[in-house]
Parts: structure tokens; C-alpha cells; sequence
């Protein structure tokens, strides 16, 4: 069975990795060019990997180029993997591979079809989700279920754990997907679409925080679209302050201010109150630059943002 595999980060790479440690390598690998790199937060280089696995390496920025076409084409494409890849694949990808088109999604299909799921996941205070394989059809994550693993969301979950969990759930069920389809086993349970939900495009203008809500609202936020994304952000002296790390700030009783206003310097960085009169202590932060610099005490966060 000739496999193609097609992604361009972290997750991809560590599929890859799973294909090549169970011998499953594929024969073709198709991903980003370093030059595209800025396309994602946690874009990852395939070639090495490929060069391992001694699969053809083949670059693209457009998955539905005619030229990446005609390299799947040229490939003779039974299978391919689509893990890590923002395009839609359109008509003439799909009707290439002989047996079919496998994706990869971190929820629990139906639920949560669509962009920016790990983030909606914290955001939205699942207290659990899934890593999902499904065959690709002509719509938005609607295709039938190949194999779906259950993954626990924790009460200060963080988009870096979630991606860890999802990972490595992907790592496991990837190799035993091909298998199956090998084997011509592989299952297609068709999703209940009367019970699809559907996550919004988030950029990273998102992050942005709003020190009016509520601090633990503030909190969530900071977990949800930090690392490998691009962060939850302020403003401190008129520069981008990246926020990593946060926890409630035990003292707030003790402190009056305005929402934003940084209330003191504590062991750890900087206590900021929020808009319930709650603070929180800011215990891993950055400037763009890289700089990590406090705030002056009592200056307040974000002043200049309308």
C-alpha cells in the first residue's frame, strides 16, 4: 500500500515519528517549505524525518496545486494522511488516492468541528475531549470516524498539555489506522450531523487581554492561547507585554485599583487586578524583543488600547 503523508508542525512530526517506529513509513512526504515557516506557530521541518524514513520529499505551499496533484498522481497514491495541514483539500486532491484521504482532529467529532480547537477547548471549560482519525469528504470535519481516543481535560489545563495529550493519542492511533486500512478493517462510522458544533477562526489578535473581566475568565484565557500558539497579550509602556503564566493573586483583598492596574511587585513578578476586583500574579512574561522586564509598579496595563 503506497502512503502519502502530508503536514507541516509539531503534531506532524511526531505522526511521522510514529509511522517510522512502527515501520509504517510512508513513501511520500509532502509539507511546507522553511520559507512558509511563519504560517503556523509550531510549524516543524518534515525533511529530516522524511530523509530517515526514506520517504520521497516533495514542497508545497498549496496542497491543491497542479503540481502537487500530479506528484501524488505520479506516486500512484493508494492512502493519504492529511495531519497538520490548514488548506481545505478540494475535489481533485480527494479523488487521487485509491482508498482514500485520512485527517486528523483534536475533538470529539461531531462536537467542535472547525479552527482553534484546543483553545475553544480550554476556553469553553470542556471537561473532556478526543483526538479523532476520520475520512476526509467534501466538508468541514464531517467525514466518517476511523478511530476516536477519549482524552481528560484538567481543571488548569494549558494549550501546551492539551497539544501534549492530543499528540500523543495521535501517535498511538495513527500506526494502528494504517494497519487497519492495510488490512481492509478500517471502520467508517458516520458522524450524527444533527449534533455538529462548529469552532470559529481564532487570530492572534485574540489573545488580547480584556482586564475588565474577570480574573479567572483573565486566567483561562492565558492558558488557552499560550505556547505552542502565539499567546495572550497586554500592553505595558506602549510595547506588547506576552503573558505565559498567571495564577490567582491571594492578597487581592488587600489592594485597590482600576482594572489593569498593576498593584504590586511580588517573589514571583507582578499582581494585576482584574474587573471583579480580583488580581492575578503574572509569573511568566516577555516583551517582543524577548526582554522580561516588570512594569512600573502601578502603571496600568493596556491604557493605550481603546
Amino acid at each position: 500500500m503506497k502512503v502519502a503523508f502530508i503536514g507541516a508542525v509539531e503534531g506532524s512530526a511526531i505522526a511521522l515519528r510514529s509511522l517510522l517506529d512502527a515501520g509504517l513509513a510512508p513513501g511520500l512526504v509532502i509539507t511546507l517549505p522553511p520559507m512558509a515557516a511563519r504560517r503556523h506557530s509550531d510549524y516543524d521541518d518534515l525533511a529530516p524525518l522524511a530523509t530517515a524514513g526514506g520517504s520521497a520529499l516533495v514542497h508545497t505551499v498549496d496542497i491543491n496545486a497542479p503540481e502537487t496533484i500530479e506528484a501524488l498522481r505520479a506516486f500512484e497514491t493508494d492512502l493519504t494522511l492529511v495531519i497538520g495541514w490548514s488548506q481545505v483539500c478540494r475535489s481533485e486532491f480527494m479523488s487521487v488516492a485509491r482508498i482514500g484521504n485520512i485527517g486528523f482532529h483534536p475533538a470529539a467529532l461531531p462536537h467542535m468541528r472547525g479552527r482553534a480547537v484546543i483553545p475553544w477547548t480550554i476556553l469553553r471549560g470542556e471537561r473532556e475531549t478526543a483526538a479523532t482519525l476520520f475520512w476526509l469528504d467534501a466538508g468541514v470535519d464531517s467525514g466518517p470516524i476511523l478511530l476516536q481516543e477519549a482524552i481528560p481535560v484538567a481543571d488548569e489545563e494549558t494549550a501546551r498539555g492539551l497539544y501534549d495529550k492530543q499528540t500523543g493519542a495521535l501517535a498511538r492511533l495513527l500506526p494502528r489506522a494504517v494497519g487497519l486500512v492495510a488490512r481492509g478493517e478500517a471502520a467508517r462510522i458516520e458522524q450524527d450531523h444533527a449534533r455538529a458544533t462548529y469552532c470559529a477562526k481564532r487570530t492572534p489578535e485574540d489573545g488580547r487581554i480584556d482586564w475588565c473581566a474577570p480574573a479567572e475568565t483573565v486566567l483561562r484565557l492565558i492558558r488557552a492561547v499560550g505556547d505552542p500558539y502565539p499567546g495572550a497579550f497586554t500592553t505595558a509602556d506602549g510595547q506588547r507585554l506576552i503573558v505565559d503564566a498567571a495564577t490567582l493573586f491571594a492578597d487581592s483583598h488587600r489592594y485597590i485599583g482600576l482594572p489593569g492596574q498593576v498593584q504590586i511587585h511580588t517573589s514571583a513578578g507582578f499582581a494585576v487586578r482584574c474587573g471583579d476586583g480580583e488580581a492575578i500574579d503574572v509569573t511568566a512574561w516577555r516583551r517582543d524583543g524577548g526582554s522580561v522586564d516588570r512594569p512600573r509598579l502601578h502603571s496600568k496595563l493596556g491604557a493605550n488600547l481603546a
